[in-house]
């Protein structure tokens, strides 16, 4: 596999803040990344959501910016602008034209200096009312949409950080007091607990000018303990049937696995390629072309910062049954247990890999992206020059070892049936 050339300078600033400068003139853009290392993962039982809460308040204004600005002044220069949160991390980014960087560099220290005294009631209670409608919306309200926190809720213990969904409960998001949202932004949303990344066409001086002109004056917060909850384990397997208004049956299957970024993460990647990726693949060929039983197969780790889960989804043809779909599956499964897969499959991977990983680089947000998240959950954004290195030698021996280890273990089996079937469904 081909090194991957990325140069970039890293820095800290006296209150902690993490800067990574990665200068590409080949392009007229300049994309800038804010991350925080918080996620859902840092709440608990009883005041779920407030991460990705927080996520749509950070774009409300603040005590120097009126609500309303923030995305007006962005928009006016033809910014690209979002934010998006997940179990780990929270992230908000600007691509803006390069000249313009030195607005979105004030944006950014501006909300992170400054949102708390222009945080009232009335800004969190519309908020609280947009994330409850984004809930409906996906997961409520959505075919299938409730499968995702059923499975983590069975999978992990009610205490442990992923056994709730990001975008939190209905409960909790009406319980959330304007004390609690205060006292979220003063534990994790600090310069020491941030990186910043520019990438792009920018003037080295006049960038690091400007950062230190915005965010050195922010002062540090205390420190932020990640959490490292111990790893959890079944003693049985689980199986539960879901209701839902849907007119295909889904059967979905679920292994405790890997964390992001370890060795057996990278080769349960391969692993689960070798299931579902592409009509040539084992689950595909046998249970779509071959069998004709299922519509649709999809295999994937989830390696996370303190755990990870295997998943297989397979979505049922009409007329057929979820215990074909599970008896079939499970024989594809004792097929790659046994035998493990050939060379070729292992190619075809490792190939698929670095083709999906260079052109996942080749714009300046994907980059600053990247760089962020590397240096938020590894320490080291240095990692991902590296990324690839994972998959250097994988071998079918080892996907076979590796599939034995993690496909063995209790499963969390969970069955979406229609709300009208029987119950022999």
């Amino acid at each position: 596999m081909v090194p991957l050339q990325l140069p970039f300078e890293e820095f800290r600033l006296a209150n902690g803040l993490n800067v990574i400068l990665h200068r590409d003139t080949s392009v007229p853009v300049v994309a800038i990344e804010v991350m925080y290392h918080v996620g859902s993962k840092n709440e608990h039982p009883g005041r779920t959501g407030l991460a990705h809460l927080f996520e749509h308040l950070m774009f409300k204004g603040s005590a120097r910016v009126p609500d309303g600005e923030h995305f007006r002044r962005l928009q006016a220069v033809g910014a690209q602008v979002n934010g998006t949160t997940s179990e780990d991390r929270t992230n908000y980014y600007e691509v803006v034209p390069a000249d313009h960087a030195p607005l979105a560099l004030f944006l950014e220290a501006d909300r992170m200096g400054h949102l708390l005294p222009a945080l009232t009631l009335e800004k969190l209670d519309n908020q609280r009312d947009v994330v409850k409608n984004e809930r409906r919306q996906s997961y409520d309200n959505q075919p299938y949409g409730r499968a995702s926190e059923t499975i983590s809720a069975a999978l992990f213990p009610g205490d442990h950080p992923y056994s709730w969904p990001v975008i939190g409960s209905m409960t909790d998001l009406s319980a959330a007091s304007l004390d609690d949202v205060r006292a979220f932004f003063g534990e994790y949303y600090a310069p020491n607990n941030a990186c910043l990344v520019v990438a792009g066409n920018f003037d080295d001086t006049a960038i690091r000018h400007s950062i230190d002109e915005y965010f050195g004056p922010l002062p540090a917060g205390a420190p932020v303990a990640v959490p490292r909850p111990e790893p959890p384990s079944l003693g049985a397997d689980v199986v539960l049937r879901l209701p839902d208004d849907v007119h295909l049956p889904r059967l979905y299957l679920s292994w405790h696995s890997a964390p992001w970024y370890t060795p057996e993460d990278a080769v349960l990647d391969v692993l689960t390629d070798v299931l579902s990726a592409g009509k040539n693949s084992r689950l595909y060929r046998a249970l779509v072309l071959e069998q004709q039983i299922a519509q649709s197969v999809i295999a994937y780790q989830h390696g996370l910062e303190s755990g990870g889960k295997l998943m297989i989804q397979i979505t049922a043809r009409p007329a057929h049954s979820l215990e074909e779909l599970h008896d079939s599956a499970s024989r594809e499964i004792e097929r790659i247990l046994a035998d493990g897969p050939d060379d070729s499959e292992i190619r075809k991977s490792l190939n698929a890999k670095e083709s999906d990983f260079f052109h996942g680089l080749t714009g300046m947000l994907q980059r600053a992206d990247g760089l962020a998240t590397y240096a938020t959950l590894t320490g080291k954004p240095a990692n991902l020059l590296h990324a690839l290195e994972r998959f250097h030698g994988i071998t079918a021996d080892q996907v076979r070892n590796t599939a034995r280890s993690i496909l063995t273990r209790p499963c969390v089996r969970l069955d979406v049936v229609s709300r009208t079937a029987s119950p022999e469904a």
